[in-house]
């Protein structure tokens, strides 16, 4: 097929563009380079540095594309409580300049990656697709509100088909098949597996571990940690899924979380590093238990994690650190 990704020079999106063109496919890609880095680029992919609200310069009627891929967002959950006009005009304001470059295209695939930060629950339960979705931040709201303006225009369409992706905790790091390390690197860093890479690689002085007294199994906030690797599969099958007409859900991650304590321990194995830890009170709103159930994606897609290992995960990511840093 013919595809076109968005934001495909950051680093879920870069790691689906050469999984792509690894099957078989022709990819183009549409990245501003605000926050992706160009050496993510595939070589083998057409790149059009623009923003996502240029869309329809590249996805044209005559084009000819099968399916978009739609990574392109902001996405600090922190930064968009500061400054939430952003991720209005980003986020919102172009995927509806994508959505209309889409439907006069007459694209008949679209997935998109969105999150599962959205939903809320009991602390306790796991969530599926069915889920209450109350956002708590204006990133999530805005991953909610693209969700429902891509149903709106399914169900507008006899032609478009698409698949709303929602991630848990993206994490670890590949190798693509070219030798390119692709990983975590976002400035500022806010998610905890590269955060703790940074304190056992020196670039960062210690870490803070925020709750200790959840009613968990050592005290500390379990997480859904997916490999980067196998979310990137899960959208190549629901590439060829999707349906006329219509907008499927589905919630990618392990299903069965690990704590803040045992990342930690595990990030302290793996690196052979010992760092400073300060613990601190508990953020407010953080739930005690935040994990996936994945069991539509299994059954509709026949997709799995390959590799649900705590051990693999950060130690990838902890190859493509050092990597980065050039560390021996």
């Amino acid at each position: 097929m013919k595809l076109l990704v968005t934001g495909g020079a950051g680093y879920i999106g870069s790691i689906v563009a050469h999984q792509l063109l690894d099957a078989g496919h022709d990819v183009e890609i549409i990245d501003n380079l605000s926050t992706g880095f160009a050496t993510n680029l595939p070589a083998a992919a057409t790149f059009h540095h623009m923003s996502i609200h240029q869309a329809a310069e590249i996805l044209t009627p005559d084009a000819g594309f099968d399916g978009v891929l739609h990574f392109a967002a902001s996405i600090e959950v922190a930064e968009s409580v500061q400054n939430p006009e952003k991720y209005w005009h980003n986020n919102i304001e172009g995927s509806l300049a994508l959505l209309r470059a889409i439907r006069n295209a007459k694209v008949p695939r679209l997935i998109f990656s969105s999150t599962g930060s959205m939903y809320t629950g009991d602390g306790k339960t796991s969530f599926d697709e069915t889920a209450e979705v109350r956002p708590k931040n204006p990133y999530a709201a805005t991953k909610a509100t693209v969700d429902q303006l891509i149903a709106g225009e399914c169900g507008a369409s006899t032609v478009l088909g698409a698949a709303s992706l929602r991630y848990f905790n993206a994490a670890g790091a590949v190798v693509s098949t070219d030798g390119t390390h692709l990983g975590e690197r976002h400035d500022p860093e806010s998610h905890l597996i590269p955060i703790l890479l940074q304190a056992a690689g020196g670039q960062r002085d210690s870490f803070t571990l925020f709750g200790s007294d959840y009613e968990t199994r050592d005290g500390t906030c379990i997480r859904d940690y997916i490999h980067v690797a196998d979310l990137a599969a899960a959208h190549l099958l629901a590439l060829d899924a999707v349906q006329p007409g219509r907008h499927e859900i589905y919630n990618l991650g392990n299903g069965a979380g690990y704590t803040n304590g045992e990342v930690l321990d595990t990030v302290r194995d793996v690196t052979g590093a010992d760092f400073p830890v300060h613990h601190a009170d508990r953020r407010p709103g953080d739930p005690a238990v935040c994990i996936a159930s994945s069991a539509k994606a299994h059954r509709e897609l026949g997709w799995k994690p390959e590799r649900p290992d705590l051990a693999t995960i950060v130690g990838d990511a902890w190859r493509f650190h050092k990597a980065v840093h050039a560390m021996e």
